[in-house]
């Protein structure tokens, strides 16, 4: 999500470029109107509690009297986060240690339970995990030793990020620019990443698996670079992990040999399809395993995930070894074909669950999220700097557990405001 956050300015530093990433006050500035908007119009920092499935209580204090919103915001998109089993789960851990956190760094104390959760995920995945409180972090922590050349047999790559990589990943350019070179290419130009690897030894690419705003990486041509040229791949797969494979090895996973190998990281959240708390790494060696337990930063220096969210992944590693899985997964493939068969969208006829219903106007985007809430339907209003600006339109998360008749009656009500 490069839009505004960032412009380049040539200088040489060593013979290596040097490039200035962040305009943080020009994102700021332009972006604060529509969001203003969108507070006033009640679309954001909105308060809830969940009840049955997809609906929850809108607003706060006393549940009678609250209005009842199905919601198409959550990520969680075999419709996980409330299932009894993850709660239960969560609840067992917490108790079982008496606790919800250690206050010490990882590379001295972790809880017996979160070396459960990551063999079971490492053997689920087939790849050495490790577990982190969020993506974000993980991605904090594997940027740099991304950067240092440590993973590409010392050879310090160019580092390239897709143009529309998440925030998550584009955010830590900056440190990566500190180490090596970086550049930013458009959004899955395989062309011009072949001709970077044609003319540098080592290149590392930065992108999403499933993309947030909708669509997905080519993987079948990135690993054919791979194998051509040794490219190293560092995918982040948040929105594709549990929707696809026998144990919801997610959108990347099951596109590369049973062996990770020693170019590929997978960086997946256990908080939205995985329906728990947290993120991880996939990792494709012992030696990467050790350099990643001993020098990412938020592993080093920082706490591990509470025992609420390893209690919940522990739970939900048992519905994906279970035949409940598939059963979700076909669900949701079901009920993506519903709103396809009634809205166009450019993500039309794939697999993914991100559905965005383009509006253009950023003033009509919240127009008609604004009217979506009033009729029942709570979706995601998107506008700079999450896309460029003009191009702004409402995001529509599909889950499992959404009731095909709620499904259709947004539906009805999208294509009254957008023909």
């Amino acid at each position: 999500m490069e839009n505004g956050m960032g412009q380049q300015h040539a200088a040489s530093d060593h013979a290596r470029s040097i490039e200035h990433f962040r305009n943080t006050a020009y994102m700021i500035n332009k972006s604060r109107p529509y969001f203003d908007a969108a507070h006033s119009a009640g679309l954001m920092a909105v308060h809830g509690r969940s009840t049955i499935g997809r609906a929850f209580a809108l607003g706060v204090g006393p549940l009678n009297g609250r209005p009842q919103v199905i919601d198409f915001v959550r990520c969680s998109y075999l419709g996980l986060d409330n299932h009894p089993t993850i709660v239960a789960a969560a609840i067992e851990a917490i108790e079982a240690h008496g606790s919800l956190h250690w206050s010490c760094a990882r590379t001295r104390l972790n809880f017996d339970l979160l070396a459960e959760l990551e063999t079971a995920l490492s053997e689920m995945f087939s790849a050495r995990v490790i577990a982190f409180s969020t993506v974000m972090l993980a991605n904090l922590g594997a940027m740099p030793i991304l950067a240092s050349g440590l993973l590409t047999d010392g050879k310090k790559p160019l580092v390239v990020f897709d143009r529309i990589a998440h925030l998550s990943l584009a955010y830590h350019k900056p440190v990566v620019a500190d180490e090596t070179e970086v550049q930013t290419i458009e959004h899955n130009d395989i062309d011009a990443l072949e001709r970077l690897c044609r003319e540098k030894r080592a290149v590392a690419y930065v992108c999403d698996g499933v993309y947030s705003m909708g669509g997905n990486a080519p993987i079948k041509e990135l690993r054919e670079l791979q194998e051509r040229y040794g490219l190293f791949l560092y995918i982040d797969d948040a929105h594709g992990i549990s929707l696809f494979g026998r144990q919801g090895e997610g959108f990347a996973r099951t596109q590369f040999p049973e062996v990770l190998g020693d170019r590929t990281i997978i960086a997946a959240s256990l908080a939205k399809g995985f329906g728990a708390s947290g993120g991880m790494l996939m990792l494709g060696t012992a030696e990467q395993e050790a350099l990643f337990r001993r020098y990412a930063i938020p592993y080093a220096f920082s706490v591990a995930p509470n025992l609420a969210a390893v209690g919940a992944a522990l739970g939900s590693c048992k519905i994906h070894r279970s035949a409940e899985l598939a059963e979700r997964q076909m669900r949701l493939a079901q009920r993506i074909k519903v709103f396809d068969c009634r809205v166009a969208t450019p993500e039309q006829g794939n697999l993914l669950p991100i559905r965005m219903v383009a509006i253009g106007s950023e003033a009509k985007a919240i127009a008609l999220a604004r009217e979506l809430l009033d009729a029942g339907f709570y979706t995601s209003v998107i506008f700079f700097p999450t896309v460029s600006q003009g191009k702004a339109g409402v995001r529509v998360c599909i889950t499992a557990d959404h009731e095909v008749c709620d499904i259709e009656r947004l539906c009805e009500r999208i294509l009254e405001k957008v023909p």
